[in-house]
C-alpha cells in the first residue's frame, strides 16, 4: 500500500500533467511507465557491468554505448530541467542523431532478454511531457521509489493504475482489485499451471495471481523449475491495444514476472486461431460492449456459438483455450445468464451439459461504477468435454466493501470474505435453502429452466406477514382522534374568549 509522501508526490505529479495540458489518464501512465523502464534498463546494465568487472569478462550485448552514456539514467538525473529535456527531444549528433527516448525505443529490437518484455512493445511510443519541468518532477519523484523492494514499486503502480477514472473503447474498464483478488483466491492458483487472459488489459488477473503465489506459496521459489516457470511461462496476456499492452508489460515486470507472454492481438480474430488448449485457468473480464461482422471473427468460435456478441464469443474463445480440465473464472454481464437469443441459450447449454459449471456469483450493479452501472456475474467452470455438472452453486452477493454509488465509498457490509469460504466448502452447501445468500441448484432443474442460470430464476424470497387492524377497528380510532381533536379545539376557543 503507497501512503504518505510517496503517493502525494504520485497525486502530485497527475495534478502537474492535468494542469500542463494532458488530461487522458492512460497517457499519463505511458508517460510516466516510459520512465521507469529507463531506470530500469540503466539498473540492469550497471548490475551486469558489476558481474562483468568482478569475473573479468567483457560486457555481452550492452543496453548502452560508451558514446551513450548521457542517456543513462544515472548520467541525466541530476542535470538541470532544461539540459535533460533537450536529451529527450534534440537528437544527439554523436550518439547517431537519437534522443533518450528515440534510444529506448529501438531496444525493442535489439537488446532482447535484457531489457524485458516492455521492450518488444515501444513500436509507436510517443515522447508526450510537454515542458522541463515537469520531466524533471516525474524524474525526481522516480528517483526515490526503492526499485529493489518488488511490493514498493508493485505497489506504486497499482496506485497509478488505480487512478484511471474514465471508461476505455470496446467496453474496456478497469476491474476492481478486490474482485480480481476474489477471484483468484477462489481458483487457488497451483505450481503448475499456466495462466491466461483473453483480454488483459493491464494485466490485473495475472498480477494478481503472481501476488498470489508469493503471498501463499513463497516456497515454491526455492525450486528453480519453477522460478523460470514463473518467470517465463506461467503468465499469458492477449490485448490488441498497444498502450495497454505496454502497461501491462511494465506492471508484471514491477511485479516480478520478468519475461510473461504478452499477445499484441485480437483475440477473437483469425489471427488467434492458433491458441487452442494451452491453458490450465484463465482468469478473465472480457469487454461485453460490442459485436463483431462474422468475416472479422475466428471460423472455429463461430461453430461453439454463433454470434456477433463479444460476450458470448469471448466464452467460446476460453473453451477453445483452455486445456481439459482447465479451469476458469470470468465476468460476465447478467444478460448472458438469462439472455433468450439461440446464442444465448447456446453459450449455457455448452457450459452446463459440455463441461462442468460450478458457481455463478451474482455482484450488484454497483460493483463496477463509476465506469459502467452495468449488473454482472463471476461464472466458475471447467473444461470437461463431456458433462460433469450435478450442481451449480449460486451466491447472491450484496455488498462488496464499498458504496454501490459513484463514489464507492469503503463500508462494513462485505460478502467477498463468505463468498471465497463458501466457494472452498460448496460439499457442506446442501443444506442451505433457497433463502439463504448462497444455495445449490441441480442440472435437472437447470434444464427445465431452458438454462438459465439468473439467481433470481431460484432464489426464494421470504414475505413477512403484516397484521392489518379490522376495517371497524381502524374507524374507531379515526372517531377517537376526532373526538380528542375536538376536545381540543373547545379548550382553545374557551382561552381566546
Amino acid at each position: 500500500m503507497v501512503t504518505g509522501e510517496l503517493k502525494s508526490q504520485v497525486d502530485k505529479i497527475w495534478e502537474t500533467f492535468w494542469t500542463g495540458g494532458i488530461s487522458n489518464p492512460l497517457t499519463v501512465i505511458e508517460q510516466f511507465t516510459f520512465l521507469l523502464f529507463l531506470r530500469r534498463l540503466d539498473e540492469n546494465q550497471l548490475l551486469a557491468e558489476k558481474k562483468a568487472n568482478l569475473l573479468g569478462t567483457p560486457l555481452k550485448s550492452p543496453l548502452y554505448t560508451p558514446a551513450q552514456a548521457r542517456f543513462r539514467w544515472h548520467s541525466f538525473v541530476d542535470k538541470d530541467p532544461e539540459t535533460m529535456f533537450e536529451l529527450f527531444t534534440k537528437p544527439q549528433k554523436d550518439c547517431g542523431d537519437l534522443t533518450v527516448f528515440e534510444h529506448m525505443k529501438q531496444l525493442g529490437s535489439e537488446a532482447g532478454q535484457a531489457a524485458g518484455i516492455f521492450a518488444q512493445y515501444m513500436k509507436g511510443a510517443t515522447f508526450m511531457i510537454p515542458t522541463p519541468k515537469l520531466l524533471d518532477q516525474v524524474v525526481q519523484m522516480i528517483a526515490k521509489i526503492q526499485m529493489d523492494d518488488r511490493d514498493t514499486k508493485g505497489d506504486l503502480y497499482e496506485y497509478l493504475l488505480s487512478i484511471i477514472a474514465t471508461a476505455g473503447t470496446n467496453g474496456q474498464f478497469r476491474t476492481p482489485r478486490h474482485i480480481i483478488k476474489m477471484m483468484v483466491e477462489m481458483m487457488q492458483p497451483t505450481q503448475d499451471d499456466t495462466i491466461a487472459d483473453p483480454a488483459c488489459g493491464t494485466a490485473g488477473f495475472l498480477v494478481a495471481a503472481g501476488e498470489y503465489v508469493h503471498e501463499h506459496h513463497p516456497d515454491w521459489f526455492h525450486d528453480a523449475a519453477f522460478t523460470a516457470h514463473y518467470n517465463q511461462d506461467m503468465f499469458t496476456g492477449v490485448e490488441f491495444d498497444a498502450t495497454m499492452l505496454r502497461i501491462a508489460a511494465m506492471n508484471l515486470q514491477l511485479h516480478g514476472i520478468e519475461h510473461p507472454q504478452l499477445i499484441g492481438r485480437d483475440a477473437l480474430s483469425e489471427a488467434n486461431a492458433d491458441s487452442r488448449e494451452q491453458f490450465s485457468l484463465i482468469l478473465a473480464n472480457p469487454p461485453f460492449k460490442g459485436s463483431l461482422d462474422y468475416d472479422g471473427v475466428e471460423q472455429s468460435l463461430l461453430t461453439t456459438v454463433k454470434t456477433k456478441k463479444t460476450e458470448l464469443l469471448f466464452l467460446g474463445l476460453i473453451l477453445r483455450m483452455l486445456k481439459v480440465g482447465g479451469r476458469c473464472a470470468v465476468i460476465v454481464p447478467d444478460g448472458v445468464l438469462f439472455g433468450s437469443s439461440n446464442a444465448h441459450v447456446q453459450i449455457r447449454q455448452t457450459l452446463i451439459a459440455g463441461h462442468k459449471l460450478e458457481a455463478v456469483i451474482s455482484m450488484p450493479s454497483g460493483v463496477f461504477k463509476p465506469y459502467a452501472g452495468v449488473s454482472t456475474a463471476v461464472l466458475v467452470f471447467t473444461k470437461t468435454n463431456h458433462g460433469g455438472t450435478d450442481n451449480v452453486w449460486f451466491y447472491d452477493m450484496q455488498a462488496d466493501g464499498y458504496s454501490l454509488d459513484d463514489k464507492r465509498s469503503p463500508i462494513k457490509n462485505n460478502d467477498i470474505a463468505d463468498i471465497i469460504a463458501r466457494y472452498q466448502t460448496r460439499q457442506n452447501e446442501q443444506a442451505r435453502s433457497r433463502t439463504e445468500q448462497s444455495f445449490l441448484v441441480p442440472l435437472a432443474e437447470i434444464e427445465q429452466n431452458n438454462w438459465d442460470l439468473s439467481i433470481n430464476r431460484y432464489k426464494q424470497v421470504v414475505y413477512e406477514q403484516v397484521q392489518h387492524d379490522s376495517p371497524a377497528e381502524i374507524i374507531a380510532e379515526i372517531e377517537r382522534l376526532d373526538a380528542e381533536r375536538a376536545q381540543a379545539l373547545a379548550v382553545l376557543k374557551g382561552l381566546l374568549l
